[in-house]
């Protein structure tokens, strides 16, 4: 296998989480991270967790990559193991995939160190924080942690844990292998006639993987990029940008679409997913709705509230929020209006 750091720096990995960590420093910073030496074993207990929960709507590509390439997958954690010399890893893996591909991942995992651990039904959205996560599998509250510390250094039972995407162990895996082709997995979806998750260049603009997968509409449309409920939302000319978060873009026709039936989707799916935890999420989305369901809405409120959920959220839930319906109103619907 050769320094796979070296391979990944190489490669030049970014996590496909969403959040565009590098993976070579991620993994160094969880190999140098001393945590709290186990009185048992004397040594620093790590562990590796595969995030497979996709909880967010219009992000697909994860349960495609496990679909066909579940080999690769498990491939990588075991590589983050043996790097490690972790005791253990989780895939973490969403309980629809888990529902379809069981019988495969546990005929790849056979007598190795990891385990499946199957995302509750009743965790949401929230449940795929990586920090929630580590709740989970401990079984406490589904909750996110403060930060920090971080789970490099504190994760599974305080000790240093490495949390990556599905897509990221594949890229691992690929890597490892000298076949790392700089690709990711698109997820398209929407007002569009090719609906599917499409494995192409990790550079291409929002524009080119329409038109590549032959999604490019012939009608007034905007776009939503990164997720169906946390993404960005452009209008038809502000298409020349990279595919940034999850990879996923859904297209809306403008003529089928209405503004605020859009946003009360939103704001109903963050009102039901908010874990309760702070004030900010469960009190200000709450307030949102309520202000933006009047006949008359006070718009100045309605904006105060948004600056306060990105300013003050404990976590990416509420914080998110405020990114779909800002870029709404300031790409789409003041250009109609």
């Amino acid at each position: 296998m050769g320094d796979i750091i070296s391979k990944i720096k190489k490669a030049g990995l970014v996590g496909r989480g969403g959040a565009g960590f590098f993976v070579a420093k991620k993994w160094d910073a969880v190999k140098r991270a001393t945590g709290d030496p186990s009185a048992s074993l004397g040594q620093v207990r790590k562990f590796v967790v595969a995030n497979a929960a996709e909880g967010e709507p219009g992000v697909m590509k994860d349960g495609c990559i496990l679909e066909h390439y579940a080999d690769r997958v498990i491939d990588g954690i075991k590589i983050a193991i043996d790097f490690l010399s972790a005791e253990k890893g989780y895939i973490y893996l969403n309980h629809a995939y888990y529902k379809k591909l069981n019988k495969k991942l546990t005929s790849l995992i056979k007598d190795s160190k990891i385990e499946i651990f199957i995302k509750p039904i009743n965790s949401g959205y929230i449940g795929g924080e990586e920090s929630a996560i580590l709740n989970v599998i401990e079984g406490k509250r589904i909750e996110p942690r403060l930060k920090p510390p971080f789970p490099t250094t504190s994760g599974l039972w305080g000790c240093p844990t490495l949390i990556n995407n599905a897509e990221t162990f594949y890229n691992v895996s690929l890597a490892a292998a000298g076949r790392f082709k700089n690709t990711r997995f698109y997820t398209i979806s929407g007002d569009c006639p090719n609906e599917g998750v499409f494995e192409l260049s990790d550079n291409l603009t929002v524009e080119k993987v329409l038109k590549q997968t032959k999604n490019f509409p012939k009608f007034p449309f905007f776009v939503q990029v990164g997720g169906n409920v946390s993404g960005e939302v452009f209008n038809a000319k502000q298409l020349k940008r990279p595919v940034a978060g999850a990879g996923a873009i859904t297209v809306y026709s403008q003529a089928k679409n209405d503004f605020k039936k859009i946003v009360k989707n939103w704001l109903d799916f963050y009102v039901s997913e908010s874990c309760g935890q702070c004030a900010p999420c469960r009190e200000g989305i709450y307030r949102l709705r309520d202000v933006f369901m009047k006949e008359k809405i006070d718009w100045r409120l309605f904006n105060d509230l948004l600056d306060n959920l990105s300013d003050a959220s404990f976590c990416a839930l509420g914080t998110a929020a405020a990114v779909p319906i800002k870029s709404l109103i300031k790409n789409v619907y003041h250009e109609k209006n």
